[in-house]
């Protein structure tokens, strides 16, 4: 089916798809942030947080080493740099894929990240300084850029004088006037500045080298703006997607939320800045920043899967060394077609293959190919509890390469990258897998180059693992 958006952010070595939101973790390791300054300050515990992120289902990590909450105090490159290193060096270690920003407006930290290996620019100063144009130009990093208003004057609310109605042969003598106010600023004179700068800025990024499809844009909600401001910004959203960039909504715990929730307490404000968010993607925002990643994810993911129609083409490796293995797969296919929002398009037939990962015994394989409206993750959980349904016991001594009824590894879905403990897509091993390999032959013409073509490096056959010892049939689950 056609999709209603195809564009891409090309940021570093991913391409993240916007055919659905996207989900960005706030890590702040700073000690004055303003709802969670001092939480992370340790390198060991801001990096557990992160992949705990991750867990819960964003799709990137927002390093902040400088606090840009009102009244905030500035801090050097140098200190930035000594609070968001260990962090960055810590995540691309423990989770190698995971998609990283770096929340600065220093060149020198930004140079510094780059080199690391994060993905993402998100400059709060929307990229004024040369230097920090020169580096994102001499980057592969996606750019952030961010309109902060700098206290250039408050807008008021709007308002016209009415002329009272006279009498044709009314006596001449003064008429008065009313006048008619409204709720909130003109909203012309504000999205001029916004979209304005937002525009320029972008423009000086593409003459410098940066490409188009690297560049988001953020309306920078709260910086030096009104409540009234955000929220004529906020309703003015689909003007800021019409500008042709990826569009950017970081209102998580903002003043201006809490002005139209009446939460006063910055951390309680998780819920009322889903509302907000959920505004913000029915009108074309597909990248989101918040503070609270379990809550947003549960919101966005269940909205989507209701609001819009978006089956997404997926591949589940499944295997078994215990009992009846044939019939453990034919169940399991079974249940995977009972998936809410899923269904089975076809299956391989089944295969004989050699132990791998530690594994004693062979092992009897087949690959299905589904199609699912629902987040991978919570794919992933509805894949677990078919293994759970066949019985399938996991020991800890053995990292899940113990005896199995069943083995269900999503190991590829559409348009979908992510790293963490919990799900790594694509599956890390899965180009050097024959008994997923093999079996992928009996659904498409050419997985390797269908793969390749989605990125994932494919070993040669002489040098991957499982390999496939014969055929054992059909699998009749229909």
């Amino acid at each position: 089916m056609l999709r209603q958006d195809y564009s891409i952010w090309r940021c570093g070595r991913h391409e993240i798809s916007l055919a659905r939101p996207r989900v960005m973790g706030i890590l702040n390791v700073t000690p004055d942030s303003f709802s969670d300054g001092g939480e992370h300050d340790d390198p060991k515990v801001a990096v557990d947080y992160a992949l705990q992120m991750l867990d819960q289902g964003a799709d990137i990590i927002d390093v902040g080493g400088e606090s840009t909450r009102p009244g905030h105090t500035p801090v050097s490159p140098e200190e930035e740099a000594k609070r968001v290193v260990p962090v960055i060096r810590g995540i691309l270690q423990a989770a190698p894929s995971a998609i990283v920003s770096i929340d600065t407006r220093h060149p020198a930290v930004a140079h510094m990240c780059a080199r690391m290996g994060v993905s993402i620019i998100n400059d709060v100063s929307g990229f004024t300084d040369p230097e920090m144009v020169r580096v994102a130009a001499e980057s592969n990093c996606g750019c952030v850029v961010m309109h902060w208003n700098r206290g250039e004057g408050q807008a008021t609310r709007k308002f016209v004088q009415l002329d009272s109605a006279r009498p044709a042969r009314a006596p001449q003598r003064s008429i008065p006037t009313s006048t008619r106010r409204f709720t909130l600023p003109e909203e012309a004179p504000i999205m001029r500045d916004v979209m304005g700068f937002l525009g320029d800025q972008a423009r000086i990024l593409m003459r410098a080298g940066v490409s188009h499809d690297r560049i988001c844009i953020d309306p920078g909600p709260g910086f030096d703006k009104t409540a009234d401001q955000d929220v004529v910004i906020q309703r003015a959203t689909r003007k800021l997607v019409s500008m042709g960039y990826p569009v950017l909504t970081a209102v998580s715990r903002k003043r201006f939320v809490g002005a139209v929730s009446g939460i006063t307490v910055a951390a309680d404000r998780d819920p009322a800045t889903m509302g907000i968010c959920l505004s913000a993607i029915e009108s074309g925002a597909r990248i989101l920043r918040v503070h609270d990643v379990a809550t947003a994810c549960q919101a966005i993911d269940s909205y989507w899967s209701v609001a819009k129609a978006d089956p997404r083409q997926g591949f589940v490796s499944i295997g078994s060394n215990v009992g009846d293995r044939l019939e453990n797969l034919t169940q399991a296919v079974r249940l995977i077609n009972q998936i809410p929002l899923t269904c089975v398009v076809q299956v391989s037939h089944a295969y004989e293959t050699e132990p791998a990962y530690g594994i004693k015994t062979s092992v009897a394989n087949a690959v299905v190919e589904i199609r699912s409206e629902l987040h991978p993750m919570v794919l992933l959980d509805d894949l677990m509890n078919v293994e759970h349904q066949l019985g399938r016991e996991r020991d800890p001594e053995q990292t899940g390469h113990g005896p199995r009824t069943i083995d269900c590894d999503l190991v590829y879905v559409e348009d979908e990258e992510h790293a963490g403990r919990k799900l790594t897509l694509p599956h890390p091993h899965l180009g050097e897998r024959d008994y997923v390999l093999v079996p992928m032959e009996d659904l498409m013409h050419d997985p390797v180059r269908f793969l390749m073509h989605a990125g994932v490096p494919v070993y040669a056959p002489e040098e991957r693992v499982g390999h496939v010892v014969s055929e054992l049939g059909v699998l009749d689950w229909q």
